[in-house]
């Protein structure tokens, strides 16, 4: 039972720092493209231990792990949108969200962007890879 708390702890703290770097390193490129010559990036502390949730995609992995990754990287897409709905909804009842999509196009309630969808299926399969 301790070893797998521990390994919990770690997976979750190596989800989060992952997911953080990914942010940095998506906000920017963003940022680039705006022609940001300061090549600005940002996040939120907040978003640390939501993508620290990242973890349970290891016990799915184990049910999908025979699947192709078309079918395993669009399960990781549907469970990331599920997990960016919910903390998105529930940090915005509160004023807290640190991110607003109600500009873009494909956007859902301000809370999710359906175009993210390729970026969440790759980041899925990169979580799934560093879990292992």
């Amino acid at each position: 039972m301790f070893n797998l708390i521990k390994n919990c702890e770690r997976d979750f703290l190596k989800c989060g720092i992952t997911g953080w770097c990914l942010e940095v390193i998506w906000t920017g490129i963003s940022n680039i493209l705006k022609h940001d010559k300061k090549l600005s990036s940002n996040t939120s502390l907040l978003m640390f231990p939501i993508y620290g949730l990242a973890f349970l995609i290891k016990p799915i992995h184990s049910l999908i792990k025979n699947k192709n990754f078309i079918f395993r990287g669009t399960v990781y897409s549907i469970l990331i949108f599920s997990g960016e709905y919910i903390s998105g909804t529930l940090l915005k009842k509160h004023n807290m969200c640190p991110w607003d999509y109600s500009k873009s196009k494909f956007n859902i309630k301000g809370i999710i962007r359906l175009d993210y969808a390729p970026a969440w299926f790759g980041a899925g399969l990169l979580f799934e890879k560093i879990l292992k």
